[in-house]
């Protein structure tokens, strides 16, 4: 397809930058699962595992971009348990029991995120006993780092399916999908380094954070069982509870700093 007209076209643009957007706001997921997962290999190994991490997520949309047509057909039924739901209040059954590969794609994925958030809930809570299994594993940081690629290659697979299937619903043009998916790319590789960063220093926003994606892996799951939940509810409820927790986190702050000068005034 000619590129030319499209930058020419006032409505490609309005699209691109709308497709972008969303495409942020749906990435968040991911990011935070990149971050929180890099955070537990070695230093000199976490902003190496980011840039791989998204790096892979950046060729697997623009391969799927290019499969487009293969990808919409991922929206098929497959099979169909021969249910039927309780009907809903227009008639219609409250759950599918027709799956797509899609919907067998995300069921899988968030049930990954599920056993993999639970684990690091686990850690958190009791780091001694984290601590001690780990302890007996030294001198395999190969394997962790491995490890942890591997389980970004599979949460990316499942956030790229989602992504690309939200492109078609925005725009017929490929090209304009294919600009959305690396300047979100972009955008993610510039905040990755900051926000892994401000989780580490805020242990508070860890389990913020993993709650979080708890939630989106509950989400995954419903989605693929026809349960669509607004997306707007979930990252609203997520915003105002960071929100929440940086007034907290203020709070604690001034307190230490009112401290320190009572130590101070006390000392001297």
């Amino acid at each position: 397809m000619d590129i030319l007209p499209l930058l020419a076209d006032p409505a490609a643009w309005a699209a691109l930058v709308t497709l972008v957007v969303l495409e942020v706001v749906l990435g968040i997921d991911n990011l935070v699962f990149i971050a929180i997962l890099s955070n537990k290999l070695p230093a000199h190994q976490q902003a190496k595992a980011r840039r791989i991490g998204l790096s892979l997520a950046l060729i697997m949309r623009i391969a799927m971009l290019s499969l487009i047509g293969w990808i919409v057909t991922l929206q098929t039924p497959i099979f169909d348990l021969g249910l039927s739901g309780e009907p809903g209040p227009h008639g219609q059954p409250t759950f599918e029991t027709a799956f797509s590969a899609r919907d067998l794609i995300l069921i899988a994925g968030g049930l990954f995120l599920l056993w993999k958030v639970t684990k690091e809930i686990h850690h958190n809570m009791d780091p001694e006993e984290s601590g001690a299994l780990l302890d007996q594993h030294k001198g395999i940081g190969e394997i962790t780092f491995s490890a942890a690629i591997a389980q970004i290659i599979v949460l990316d697979l499942v956030f790229s399916v989602d992504s690309i299937l939200t492109a078609v619903g925005m725009t017929d043009h490929v090209p304009i999908m294919i600009a959305a998916v690396v300047i979100t790319v972009g955008v993610m590789l510039v905040a990755a380094d900051p926000l892994a960063r401000f989780i580490e220093k805020n242990p508070t926003l860890v389990m913020l954070a993993l709650a979080f994606l708890v939630m989106i892996g509950l989400v995954l799951i419903a989605d693929g069982f026809g349960f669509h939940v607004p997306k707007g509810y979930i990252y609203a409820a997520m915003g105002f509870s960071i929100g929440v927790e940086l007034l907290n986190m203020t709070q604690r702050t001034r307190r230490m700093k009112r401290a320190a000068a009572a130590t101070q005034e006390n000392t001297g």
